[in-house]
């Protein structure tokens, strides 16, 4: 946006000097002073702008230090990202740089007087846009950092993510004519040959290029396991694959295995759909702890997580074992499973929310929900662990016996759900 306004400064001033000033009063709406004016004009307009600019910063910055300490410090990319915020900073910035420009082309009556009316006119419209982009800006910034809003767009981008996600396309899955997928698909010696590929330096994988590690294992004649997988830590040298047979590792090839990898500081969503259901995760515990005590924003996340739930119980898990176009397997890249994102996302709760009837009622009204777009037992009994461990929380911790009773209701209700599963 910045380099935008100077373009559109450098354009506006040549256009001014191309087209005369008579017929610019024709439009009705160009400035019509002289160069004093215009000088006092886009420098009250660019002073005002730089100064918004700041007041926008200042906010924005309280804004992220509310949303670190009661939601999490985590959840900052998702403001630091918000292109609303962006646009509203580039406005002022973009205003006060083309008012800057403009104000340096104006020249006093005692040299070869200019005054760039059009140019000046956009500047004034500029400052009325911008005016316009403050009070929405005041709108956003105390909507955005509202506890549902946050927990909204974390849940928006979960589902994103599931849909993005299951199942990934990585080769061929149905190339392999028996139909089965097992550990007897690696060669008897995988063990024993296989080479480990250590990391070249240590963070967060963020992301892994499928394409490029078939396309290698392919040209190669390779086998690859994947070791870790996306929002794994990886401490330099440590293994982050397997290459079958080990004596073809060299140090080239370990260079280009290194380079399907993107290391980072921190976890990224693009791969790693266990990352939002932790900002949900930690937005909840953090809800549910004694300085905040507030079990509605808690609640909140545990609707947005049955919401993502749904989701991926409708969905395929891929199958770890991937084959080439002639049907040979190529790589295993064990990814999330359905039991692990349970876990992921009531494991913490549920422990937090112990004594907390409310939550534990939403938590099993959940699972019932989940039930029913479930399509396997094994899914089911996951479910049904979970249940049982809420309850059984419920009956330590809550001390009124009819509390007590509210959850064994919702546990048989979801208990009940789950059977016709099974069923």
């Amino acid at each position: 946006m910045a380099f935008l306004a100077v373009a559109l400064a450098l354009c506006a001033v040549g256009l001014d000097k191309t087209v005369t000033n008579d017929w610019l009063q024709l439009l009705g709406w160009s400035y019509s002073g002289g160069a004093e004016g215009a000088s006092l004009l886009l420098g009250t307009v660019a002073g005002s702008m730089i100064a918004i600019a700041g007041t926008v910063f200042s906010m924005t910055l309280v804004a992220l230090s509310l949303a670190s300490s009661q939601l999490g410090p985590r959840l900052l990319r998702n403001f630091m990202r918000d292109t609303a915020n962006q646009v509203v900073l580039g406005t002022f910035v973009a205003t006060f740089l083309y008012c800057l420009l403009v104000l340096r082309t104006i020249r006093r009556a005692d040299e070869v007087a200019f005054v760039p009316h059009l140019s000046i006119s956009i500047g004034v419209l500029l400052a009325i846009v911008s005016v316009g982009v403050l009070i929405y800006f005041i709108h956003h910034i105390s909507v955005s950092i509202q506890a549902d809003q946050v927990v909204a767009r974390v849940g928006r981008e979960l589902a994103d993510g599931i849909d993005r996600l299951f199942p990934a396309d990585l080769g061929n899955p149905g190339a392999d004519v028996s139909g089965e997928t097992s550990e007897a698909k690696l060669p008897t010696d995988f063990a024993r040959q296989a080479c480990p590929v250590g990391a070249l330096a240590d963070g967060y994988i963020q992301m892994i290029d499928a394409d490029a590690l078939m396309t290698l294992a392919c040209k190669e004649d390779l086998l690859l396991r994947l070791e870790r997988r996306p929002g794994h830590y990886l401490a330099k040298g440590r293994a982050m694959l397997m290459v079958w047979p080990g004596d073809r590792v060299t140090e080239t090839l370990a260079g280009k295995l290194n380079a399907a990898f993107v290391l980072g500081n921190q976890r990224s969503a693009a791969q790693d759909v266990e990352f939002s259901l932790q900002q949900l995760v930690e937005i909840a515990l953090r809800a549910l702890s004694p300085g905040i005590n507030d079990p509605f924003t808690a609640v909140a996340c545990v609707d947005r997580l049955e919401s993502a739930l749904c989701r991926l119980a409708e969905h395929d898990i891929p199958s770890p074992y991937r084959f080439d176009d002639h049907g040979q397997l190529r790589l295993v890249a064990s990814g999330a499973t359905f039991a692990g994102i349970i876990d992921t996302a009531f494991n913490q709760i549920r422990q937090s929310a112990r004594s907390n009837p409310a939550v534990a009622i939403r938590m099993l009204d959940a699972i019932a929900q989940i039930a029913g777009h479930v399509s396997s037992q094994q899914q089911a009994t996951c479910l049904q662990r979970q249940a049982g461990m809420i309850v059984k929380g419920a009956r330590e911790a809550v001390p009124e016996a009819d509390d007590v009773l509210a959850v064994e209701v919702r546990f048989a209700a979801a208990t009940l759900a789950l059977r016709n599963v099974r069923s």
